[in-house]
């Protein structure tokens, strides 16, 4: 259920009478509009208003052909008939925000804020500060105008309060019930947000608000919608917290599945299996023949995991031996074995090249981040390489089906982890890395989807693991390299794997339905 979707129908019933069920014997809203001006004169006259304050004021209503005019102050009329959205029941009327209104902006400046202050302090966000002072007491609806991406955010507040400059504070008049004026406001953002003006930042100018057209029902009716409205919206809020929540649960599901994956406890084993045991010198075999065609050296240090007699792990490198105990995460059947990450990949584990772009080139593009979903990289933001850099890839550098790569520089992406999938190969494009990109390539004897799966488990933990800066921090090729790996025989990495994709395949489903 789209619960954005739903809340702006709930408004727009709203303002056009459809909500609750009109009152023959009501006040006709044309009344009010006549007293708030009567107010607003008397006003004038009492130094609570200046002159100039009611010049914009106008009166709209419908002629004799039918059609919508407006009156302004200077006594001339226009025909509106193309501005009016819709048509009103019997005793509404058509007005201006700013007709009903008094609209004035905020006093402060963003630094205002105290963690400790008395009196909350709004902001063009949806967050309420507090502040140690206020410079207005009523009952407000408050409009932040201006936003980086224009999602213009609304408050409803009553008392002593203090807001931003660049927030607008809207107060109206007995006659106009301010929760059913905030709900017609409400109903108008997607509007300002398209009108509103700005590059890097969207603003909202005064005009765009005190011109915006009210539906204007009697008094009474106001109270009836504004009472109907928030009960509806509270439900949509509800809903929507059900979907978060929901989606927590989803997101939180995923985890522990490919916890419990890692561990050799998704699925059974098998005692039939061959043994993890019998990949390792599978691996060393697959090894060998590529050191003899010249494809990769001998690794002088290579890290060999066993478990000795007293059921103690320990860690050969280069004739030495070491017990690594402390270093291991957790249990895992008797059928698997550790592995260094560096000893599972067929390609040496670093990140990719600084490149320089060209214009255009079908031959090569570089995978510039690792998406966020269980499967494939982004390449939407890919740009296309000049001559020069293309050669500096090597065949085995493009990146192949079953790669998996990993986000190593950077903050928020760092630690995020992708696989690639070329299913189809429809694109006839070549991929690379950049050097933000570390690629890891696993032998042939190792699952490539078993062995995501496992990072994809770590991938908080990758995050942690950067280092440098808080604005640059750096995943490191030997961080990467010295990872522990828990790696099950063969017949069962290929079974976790498709559990995974089964299990994950029903939470997408879930995940659609809310969307």
């Amino acid at each position: 259920m789209d619960t954005k979707a739903l809340r702006q129908k709930i408004l727009d019933l709203a303002i056009r009478g459809k909500l609750v069920p009109q009152d023959p014997s009501d006040e006709p809203a044309s009344v009010l509009l006549e007293r708030i001006r009567e107010q607003k004169k008397q006003m004038v006259k009492e130094g609570k208003l200046k002159a100039k304050d009611i010049m914009d004021d106008t009166i709209i209503f419908v002629g004799e052909d039918n059609l919508h005019y407006e009156k302004f102050a200077d006594g001339t009329v226009k025909c509106i008939e193309e501005e009016i959205p819709f048509e009103v029941p019997e005793g509404w009327e058509w007005t201006r925000l700013g007709t009903i209104s008094n609209i004035v902006t905020g006093r402060l400046d963003a630094n205002a804020q105290t963690p400790d202050g008395e009196y909350p302090f709004f902001s063009c966000g949806e967050e309420v500060f507090k502040t140690n002072s206020f410079a207005f007491d009523c009952n407000a609806i408050l409009l932040g105008g201006n936003n980086a991406t224009g999602d213009f955010k609304m408050h409803r507040f009553s008392g002593k309060f203090n807001a931003y400059q660049r927030v607008y504070v809207i107060t109206t008049f007995p006659e106009i019930d301010a929760d059913y004026l905030y709900s017609h406001i409400q109903y108008y953002l997607p509007k300002l947000q398209l009108q509103s003006i700005g590059s890097q930042t969207r603003y909202l100018k005064l005009g765009m608000i005190t011109e915006l057209l009210i539906a204007l029902p009697a008094l009474d009716e106001q109270k009836c919608i504004s009472e109907s409205c928030n009960k509806y919206l509270n439900y949509c809020t509800e809903i929507a917290c059900e979907k978060d929540s929901l989606k927590d649960i989803i997101k939180n599901a995923k985890s522990k599945i490919l916890d419990l994956a890692i561990r050799g406890k998704l699925v059974p084993q098998d005692p039939n299996d061959e043994p993890a045991s019998v990949l390792l010198e599978r691996i060393r075999v697959e090894k060998e023949e590529l050191i003899k065609q010249g494809k990769i050296k001998r690794d002088k240090k290579e890290s060999i995991i066993f478990r000795g007699d007293d059921n103690s792990y320990y860690e050969k490198i280069d004739g030495e031996v070491s017990c690594i105990d402390e270093e291991i995460p957790y249990d895992i059947p008797d059928t698997w074995t550790w592995m260094r990450l560096e000893n599972c990949c067929v390609k040496e584990i670093r990140r990719g090249k600084s490149p320089k772009y060209a214009e255009i080139s079908n031959v090569i593009v570089f995978a510039q981040k690792c998406n966020t979903k269980y499967n494939g990289i982004d390449i939407s933001l890919a740009q296309y390489l000049d001559e020069t850099t293309i050669k500096r890839y090597p065949t085995d550098e493009h990146i192949q089906d079953g790669d998996i790569v990993i986000n190593s520089t950077g903050t928020g992406t760092l630690g995020r982890v992708g696989i690639y999938r070329n299913t189809d190969n429809t694109t006839g494009l070549l991929i690379v890395p950049d050097s933000h990109v570390t690629v890891i390539r696993s032998f042939s004897c190792i699952n490539s989807h078993y062995l995501y799966a496992f990072m994809k488990a770590h991938q908080t933990e990758l995050e942690k693991k950067g280092e440098g800066s808080t604005n640059q921090k750096e995943l490191k090729p030997l961080t990467l390299k010295e990872m522990l790996i828990a790696v099950p025989p063969l017949s069962e990495q290929k079974r976790i794997d498709k559990s995974i994709n089964v299990a994950f395949s029903h939470l997408a489903i879930i995940e659609k339905c809310l969307n």
